[in-house]
């Protein structure tokens, strides 16, 4: 029986020929990510225990990425905390405030995070790498660990496959596709258990860039997938080589690898989708929604803060002023994307829309660190999730669309079908560009 393509990494990370679903392996990885809301409890974790040297400080990669905008006295204390904790650890790799972004989106940007790859991170979203065709393994707590010996156990998780159908219609995103798989989960439409599982799409993923299968990881996630995964088309592979750091290998599936499950979504008929207050199980057509009056809005998140992301959001925005009753805020996953963003004139644009710039970083997906929400407001955003809370005042409602539907609904002040506001064409063709 051959394996999968995350089946192949672990046993590649763990010198071995072959793993399979429910072996126990300690793999060596090619990094370590740790963000900096737990730099604090580790590092006081191992001072403990008396451990002051870490095993492989050449492969941590330390990330400030939730905290951007120190909002309180208390997130001061931990940005000089952490910055101390890199110099006593010897970290090199350390992207503070303003030096690198979001640690699910710049490393692939940046050319850190290849094909092939397998890390360990301390954050749940690590599944991101899938979007490249690499694997990041989420430990928690247990981040300490790693840092303390260079590994982790890690139990090899099964894998269900997904073969996409049909082709997205004009103005549907892929977003909207996550949303609309996670309900199709939630309510049992479709019989997936994701439940420490591998998510592996197949079938017409062609049509799915790297920005597409990054904003395709967010929602598995949220309905508690470990790992996505998507094999590395040609386009992905050349934009990797572009960007590389190092040598990578592109890593796949044999073709008699086992699955849990094997499913198919057709996506040929899908409209724009919102995720109503609670949570990205609970997705409708947009036409059931559009008028709701928003006052709150947000484009950024591990899930759709690529510069692709933010070119389309600037195409809608394009010539249009928010609605005056609205606030937008735009979290660039990465240093790099600001860069660009200022060169092509995309930060032009949001700007002279009336949207607030954020520094790369989680933004307000974070818990609301900055730009929260007041009690009765109703918010539309591309955050990772929006349970209650989320972004605040407990009773304000959350709502989730791609970046398309946010920007237009940004300009209404109230949800709006993107698919009714006409895009600039000139700014869409920067996104080509950049795939």
């Amino acid at each position: 029986m051959g394996m999968t393509a995350v089946e192949k990494m672990l046993a590649r990370a763990s010198g071995k020929p072959a793993v399979k679903p429910g072996d126990v392996v300690y793999p060596v990885p090619d990094f370590i990510m740790i963000h900096d809301g737990v730099v604090m409890g580790a590092k006081r974790e191992l001072d403990a225990l008396g451990i002051d040297r870490l095993a492989a400080p050449d492969k941590v990669v330390m990330v400030t990425d939730h905290d951007v905008i120190y909002g309180s006295a208390r997130a001061a204390e931990r940005g000089d905390f952490n910055r101390k904790a890199a110099r006593q650890w010897g970290v090199e790799h350390f992207f503070d405030v303003g030096r690198g972004g979001h640690g699910h989106i710049f490393p692939m940007e940046t050319g850190m995070l290849l094909p092939g790859m397998f890390y360990f991170d301390n954050d749940r979203h690590a599944t991101n790498a899938g979007a490249i065709g690499a694997f990041g393994f989420r430990v928690g707590a247990e981040i300490s660990r790693v840092l303390a010996t260079g590994t982790n156990w890690v139990m090899v998780p099964k894998s269900v496959r997904l073969r996409v159908r049909g082709a997205l219609r004009p103005g549907v995103h892929a977003r909207d596709v996550g949303f609309h798989l996670a309900t199709l989960i939630g309510n049992e439409s479709l019989t997936l258990d994701l439940d420490y599982r591998v998510l592996e799409f197949a079938g017409d993923i062609g049509q799915f860039e790297l920005a597409a299968r990054t904003a395709l990881c967010s929602s598995p996630t949220e309905m508690r997938a470990y790992g996505v995964f998507f094999p590395p088309s040609e386009s992905v592979l050349t934009l990797a080589r572009k960007r590389a750091q190092r040598p990578f290998t592109a890593i796949y599936p044999d073709v008699d690898a086992n699955y849990e499950a094997d499913l198919e979504l057709n996506v040929g008929m899908l409209e724009p989708q919102i995720a109503l207050p609670g949570g990205v199980q609970k997705a409708v057509d947009i036409s059931k929604v559009a008028g709701t009056p928003v006052s709150h809005a947000f484009i950024g998140s591990c899930g759709s803060g690529m510069y692709e992301d933010l070119v389309t959001a600037a195409s809608i925005l394009g010539g249009r002023r928010i609605d005056p009753g609205m606030r937008l805020f735009i979290a660039p996953g990465s240093e790099r994307s600001t860069r660009r963003m200022i060169d092509d004139g995309i930060m032009r644009i949001f700007i002279e829309a009336g949207a607030v710039m954020l520094p790369a970083g989680c933004g307000p997906c974070n818990d609301a660190v900055v730009g929260p929400v007041h009690s009765g407001e109703a918010s539309i955003s591309t955050a990772a999730n929006n349970n209650a809370g989320r972004f605040g005042a407990p009773d304000a409602k959350l709502f989730l669309g791609s970046p398309a539907t946010v920007a237009a609904s940004a300009v209404a002040g109230r949800i709006a079908d993107p698919r009714g506001v006409s895009a600039s064409e000139a700014v869409l063709r920067l996104a080509q560009e950049a795939a």
